[in-house]
């Protein structure tokens, strides 16, 4: 292959390379793993004839896909035996020129979002993702995960189904979102229950991931009392100590929370409504390895 031509295709994936990275963490929820994956595809694609390839962005995104749910296959057995709640690792935002910029967000990859695509298959998973996000055809997803039309059909359909179950019943802006989270952060830093409360559901649920790294709740608490008491305790143990940092997670507002100026948590937040009716809390530190480790960082 010529310069020219190896130019050209390398120019051709550094395109394709946001989404089909898209692609591997929305399959995957870690950033390093979706890194690997679009790394094997890139390997694959140099090796690979081009002018056998019909559609190179098909073709890339065929394999990327596959060796997302090659790969989540092979981390079940690990996330079955994972020590509490597993969540996403965070992509944050804590200004515009961090490199999640640049990550193509045209679709939903919210914590909740991903939290709900944990409770999907691997081939559930990919069948939901192709339809729903990237509007592949049936056709198109029996090749990725060898099955017949009509099997990812029905696929599709209980991927759905689950996620419908799940979802806000009302979507929120950006904005009222914010302020939403800027109200309750300073009900938090004032250790006041009853506002906290106030802007709860009566059923808010509270997610947290240590990973067995850090302590935190193994099971889901449930209640606005129990939740905002969560928050009250924290500032109870750590009077003015405790810090909230508006971020956006995963392309929403959230939150990254220290503690005596070092990074505790990123959260995130589920509004429905005019009211928070979950709370995600990643604590583990190694998915927050990315994030800036102290207030002032």
């Amino acid at each position: 292959m010529t310069n020219d031509a190896n130019s050209s295709t390398e120019e051709i994936f550094s395109t394709l390379r946001p989404r089909l990275f898209s692609i591997a963490y929305r399959m995957l929820g870690i950033r390093a793993d979706a890194e690997d994956v679009v790394q094997d595809a890139w390997l694959r694609w140099h090796s690979t004839a081009k002018d056998q390839i019909q559609s190179l962005e098909a073709w890339l995104v065929t394999v990327t896909t596959r060796l997302s749910i090659d790969r989540l296959r092979a981390s079940k057995a690990d996330r079955e035996t994972y020590i509490g709640w597993w969540l996403p690792e965070p992509l944050v935002e804590v200004d515009n020129s961090t490199p999640e910029s640049a990550v193509e967000l045209t679709s939903d990859v919210s914590v909740a979002f991903m939290w709900m695509l944990e409770r999907l298959s691997p081939d559930e998973r990919a069948a939901f993702l192709m339809r729903q996000v990237f509007d592949s055809d049936y056709a198109e997803i029996a090749q990725v995960v060898n099955k017949s039309e009509a099997a990812c059909r029905q696929l599709f359909h209980r991927a759905v189904a689950r996620i419908q179950e799940q979802r806000p019943r009302f979507s929120v802006s950006k904005s009222a979102h914010r302020e939403l989270l800027a109200t309750f952060t300073q009900a938090a830093r004032q250790g006041d229950i009853a506002a906290m409360r106030a802007l709860m559901s009566a059923d808010v649920q509270l997610v947290a991931d240590g990973g067995g790294k850090v302590s935190s709740f193994l099971h889901i608490l449930k209640g606005a009392g129990r939740v905002a008491g969560v928050f009250w305790s924290l500032e109870h143990k750590h009077p003015l100590q405790v810090d909230y940092r508006p971020a956006l997670i995963n392309g929403e507002p959230g939150l990254l929370r220290y503690v005596e100026g070092k990074l505790e948590s990123a959260q995130s937040f589920i509004i429905d409504a005019g009211l928070i009716v979950a709370v995600f809390i990643i604590r583990n530190p190694e998915k927050l390895a990315s994030i800036p480790q102290t207030l002032n960082g």
